[in-house]
């Protein structure tokens, strides 16, 4: 797996003060997409284990409240491995840190068994999360007031709940 960016401490993309990865490979390519660069899943640099050591070494900071994957996108089969093994560890040695991840995909059409981007690794991934942002970012549903998304079809489901409860739970309209 490739990586584009680790931001240390963001504040932009989800609730606290965040360590953000940013994968690369995505096959959504949505119109007017941010980071298009990132599609491309050779983008930036090997994601290594030494890349692993400097997320978590950076989520022990006190100030830190959790851990956010973007993209490119993290639900991309290839990527899914990889991300696996690091949140099964950021639970392990960090369990009082929340994981945020956000995918172009729709949980329900795309992230279940027998659907586009399910595979080995998804229930496991999905396990691990607090939160999931989902949808792809459609330009015509453009919308920079929404918190913590760019378009009014995306929604961000609380995937704790939502796994216990056998359906969708938002976390926030």
């Amino acid at each position: 797996m490739y990586y584009g960016n680790i931001k240390r401490y963001d504040i932009a993309d989800d609730e606290g003060v965040r360590v953000t990865l940013f994968v690369s490979g995505c096959t959504n390519a949505c119109e007017g997409c941010f980071q298009p660069e990132t599609w491309d899943f050779c983008y930036g640099q090997p994601y290594t284990k030494e890349t692993e050591d400097e997320i978590i070494e950076y989520l022990r900071d006190e100030n830190i409240q959790g851990l956010t994957l973007l993209g490119g996108e993290p639900f991309e089969l290839e990527n899914q491995p990889v991300l696996t093994e690091l949140l099964h560890r950021v639970r392990k040695e960090l369990p009082e840190k929340d994981i945020w991840s956000y995918t172009g995909f729709v949980y329900e059409k795309d992230l279940q068994p027998g659907q586009r981007r399910y595979g080995e690794y998804t229930d496991e991934m999905l396990s691990y999360l607090d939160v999931l942002v989902d949808g792809p970012f459609v330009l015509a549903k453009k919308n920079i007031s929404l918190l913590f998304r760019g378009s009014s079809n995306q929604r961000i489901i609380d995937m704790k709940k939502t796994l216990q409860e056998g359906h969708v739970v938002k976390y926030l309209e």
